[in-house]
């Protein structure tokens, strides 16, 4: 089983290693990281980088692949629409975890860093939330001036920031919080809440292993 992964940050590349490596060691995987998607997409839109994602999809299909995980939560609605014209499953790393969220209750806090990942995080929890036949009460949080931290290299200020918004969220507020990028999963071991903190990395490459599994894909 070959299974790609398109990143926006080679930090993800060591999280989904070390989590194919606990979970799936029969999984190889092929790491392919463009920083300069993420950077166009929030300054122009998702779309201005579609082009581009099909031509890595396709890249990936030819290399092998069994399928690609796009572990960017702000492109992987545009990675979805250019499965057809890859001719390979793509998957969102975030969409197991909406799917979770929207079965844990109604009221869903997403948390993020970036603007350009609320839209699509709270997009794709109201998805999940119609195929489920539910309606959810969501909110949205972005965490000021975190990202700066992030790009500076400071991870963990980067990650304390977050796990003091996420401290602000009680149960009262919510029955689980979504963490809308993968680079936000260690704020949850750090967190003194007490509602549920989802993550996107462990579901989504469960997700992504079991598609590289299926008979149509091997």
């Amino acid at each position: 089983m070959k299974l790609a992964l398109l990143h926006t940050s080679p930090v993800h590349v060591p999280v989904f290693d070390t989590l194919r490596d606990a979970d799936h060691p029969g999984l190889a995987l092929r790491h392919v990281v463009r920083e300069e998607l993420l950077e166009r997409a929030r300054a122009e839109g998702p779309s201005a980088v579609a082009d581009d994602v099909r031509a890595l999809l396709a890249a990936a299909a030819a290399d092998g692949a069994d399928a690609v995980l796009c572990t960017c939560s702000s492109i992987g609605a545009v990675a979805q629409e250019q499965a057809a014209a890859a001719g390979v499953p793509v998957l969102r790393v975030d969409r197991p975890m909406a799917a979770r969220a929207v079965a844990e209750g109604p009221r869903v806090v997403v948390v993020a860093t970036t603007h350009s990942t609320l839209g699509p995080t709270a997009a794709l929890v109201e998805e999940e939330a119609g195929r489920a036949g539910r309606t959810v009460d969501l909110r949205t949080v972005l965490v000021e001036d975190a990202w700066e931290l992030f790009l500076a290299g400071e991870r963990e200020a980067y990650l304390d920031r977050v796990a003091a918004a996420l401290d602000a969220v009680t149960e009262a507020d919510a029955d689980v919080i979504v963490l809308a990028q993968a680079s936000l999963t260690d704020a949850a071991a750090r967190t003194r809440t007490t509602v549920p903190v989802l993550s996107s990395p462990r579901l989504g490459l469960a997700a992504a292993a079991a598609e590289c599994a299926r008979p149509e894909s091997a």
